[in-house]
């Protein structure tokens, strides 16, 4: 007889495995039952459960008055809910009833509708619905079950186009964004989000905790029934440091002006705060919001002027160019500020006669007067015993060439014309250069915001901030989260004696100048107007000012520029001469407060809904 009995190592090695595979079969059971337990209820969760979800309100942006520029209001959307089977012409009846009022396209309609029904899962057919269509959608519900609305907030900019290349807009998420943001739970793929300005720059901030309708569903996701209703948190409110009436005389000198064109920036001078900033055109977020049936009328493949003519408009300066080439002057030591030049109307250069702006001439004019009257001449012959790198050097010290830092994109930096800028191309630098470079012509290009920053630094001895906006940003619960403050980016150094002389000619420019419609009772003004040639077309007009008030500190500096405005003092001044007026009510005599622009009224907060129940929301 054969002995088959096992080797008793064997049957050692048999009992290892086993224990060893018993072990791994507790661990794995321990690491789903109670270490990985949460995560495997919540995906269970989410198998059990699906979601529709009820945007938040962003938080609200207000002026520094405490005026609401942009808001939220509710919305309404309209929801199908795949019920009990429906036949291919019962779903057509169904599509072709909702498109009409709807103002959607019926195939994609029935398509959203068939896919609803074959995944038996609910879908959102349309958003942002207007209440004008609501009454036709009460009427369908009855004849159609499982067409439903729900209530949500819709992003809301009560003024148009009111600051709108500030505040931005919001958009519906794209590929990229949704890329960037599919792992964020407080995102799905048709959440809308800030695509431009404030909007974009603080979507984290903004954005409130969306609210939604959980359902059940079984196993092959067939609705069962409503779980609950959970309510949205509202976003954190932003406090701008923008003026509203500041703002408001800004934007409507700018659409009055001659070619409703170009921009204007008001910083604080003390702190790089800004009290306006207006560019023209501009656009109504609204737009971007709007529904299918809101957007009939509108013309077809329309483009919105997004373009942000303060930031990133790069022009030629012109006269106002010449505080920088004054501050060269004086510098040098090479000219003395009672040292005159006669100005003929022209100034000939040998192989080219190079115009002023006044034909009949100036007559003899030393700095002051040459300054106050923008005399081309005086700064042609001033200019060369400077020397070009001089300027050059000014040039680069006031910030030309470079970003402002104010955190918005987009923004351009001008260019910086002069010998090493040209040398750096091997390329020659001839007379005629210089005299273009003195009066702000040739090459040389600036932003609204680079000649704000300019004129803001001549008003506090040459400081220039970190332009911003924001001055605070407070939660839905009350809490500061945020408080702006002031940032030093650099300084011009300059003698005290040059920087009197040149408060002297900007105060000259508007007493007795080119700028004197620029003046104010109960405010002294210091300004210089400028028009720069355009091989396109019309000059550009130019102005830029600050004003003090009971010889305070000035606490507003701004730039204006019109775009083929011809003339400074006709087109620019007067718009300037708003915004300080604006600015400055409290400070001035009565009769120099200007009357609102526009009515800008309190938004009240909206309120937070109730719990929404799935059907009979109309």
């Amino acid at each position: 007889m054969i002995d088959r009995q096992i080797p008793q190592e064997r049957l050692e090695l048999l009992w290892v495995l086993a224990y060893a595979a018993a072990a791994v079969f507790i661990l794995r059971l321990v690491n789903l039952q109670v270490l990985g337990g949460a995560h495997y209820r919540e995906i269970a969760e989410r198998n059990r459960t699906q979601i529709i979800s009820q945007a938040a309100p962003r938080g609200r942006i207000f002026s520094s008055d405490e005026v609401a520029l942009v808001t939220s209001k509710p919305s309404f959307s309209l929801i199908y809910f795949p019920g009990q089977a429906k036949t291919a012409p019962e779903i057509d009846r169904m599509a072709r009833a909702l498109a009409r009022p709807l103002g959607a396209d019926y195939e994609d309609l029935r398509r959203n509708i068939y896919k609803a029904a074959s995944r038996e899962k609910p879908v959102r057919l349309a958003e942002n619905l207007p209440p004008k269509i609501m009454l036709a959608l009460s009427e369908l519900k009855a004849i159609y079950p499982g067409v439903d609305v729900i209530v949500e907030a819709r992003r809301y900019y009560p003024f148009g186009a009111y600051l709108s290349h500030l505040s931005g807009y919001i958009g519906k998420m794209d590929a990229k964004d949704w890329a960037s943001r599919s792992r964020d739970k407080n995102y799905s793929m048709d959440s809308r989000l800030g695509k431009a300005g404030l909007e974009q720059m603080y979507e984290k901030e903004l954005r409130g905790k969306d609210g939604g309708i959980y359902l059940e569903v079984d196993s092959r996701g067939k609705l069962n029934r409503v779980l609950e209703s959970r309510k949205w948190v509202p976003g954190a409110d932003i406090f701008l440091t923008i003026d509203s009436k500041a703002q408001a005389a800004a934007e409507e000198g700018l659409e009055k002006s001659i070619s409703g064109k170009g921009a204007v920036v008001a910083l604080d001078p003390r702190s790089g705060a800004i009290i306006a900033f207006a560019s023209m055109p501009d656009y109504d977020p609204n737009m971007f919001v709007m529904s299918g049936s809101e957007k009939e009328g509108l013309p077809a493949g329309k483009t919105l002027p997004e373009f942000n003519v303060a930031l990133q408009g790069s022009y030629p300066p012109g006269s106002i160019f010449k505080i920088i080439t004054s501050a060269a002057i004086l510098e040098s030591g090479r000219v003395g500020t009672d040292e005159k030049f006669r100005c003929p109307g022209y100034y000939d250069a040998g192989s080219r006669i190079f115009k002023c702006w006044e034909k009949r001439g100036h007559g003899s004019v030393a700095f002051i007067d040459g300054l106050a009257k923008s005399c081309d001449v005086y700064f042609y012959n001033a200019s060369q015993r400077a020397g070009a790198l001089a300027i050059e050097k000014y040039s680069r010290a006031f910030r030309l060439g470079q970003l402002s830092g104010i955190p918005l994109s987009g923004e351009k930096t001008g260019n910086v014309f002069g010998p090493s800028a040209r040398a750096a191309k091997k390329s020659y630098w001839f007379i005629g250069d210089t005299l273009n470079l003195a009066i702000g012509q040739g090459e040389t290009l600036m932003t609204p915001m680079q000649a704000a920053g300019m004129i803001a630094a001549v008003a506090n001895g040459g400081v220039f901030h970190r332009p911003y906006y924001v001055d605070r940003i407070v939660k839905s619960d009350g809490q500061l989260f945020y408080q702006g403050k002031p940032e030093t980016l650099s300084r011009v150094q300059l003698k005290d004696s040059t920087w009197a002389l040149i408060k002297e000619g900007l105060r000259s420019v508007v007493q007795e100048g080119t700028g004197q419609a620029g003046k104010i009772t109960g405010a002294e003004i210091y300004g210089k107007t400028g028009t720069a040639q355009n091989p396109q077309g019309k000059d550009h007009a130019w102005f830029v000012a600050y004003a003090t008030v009971n010889d305070e500190p000035s606490r507003i500096a701004v730039a204006v520029l019109v775009e083929h405005g011809e003339h400074g003092a006709s087109a620019a001044v007067p718009i300037a001469k708003a915004v300080i007026e604006a600015a400055l009510r409290s400070e001035l005599p009565s009769k120099n407060k200007p009357a609102a622009a526009i009515a800008l009224p309190l938004v009240p907060k909206l309120p937070q809904p109730a719990t929404v129940p799935v059907r009979g929301v109309l």
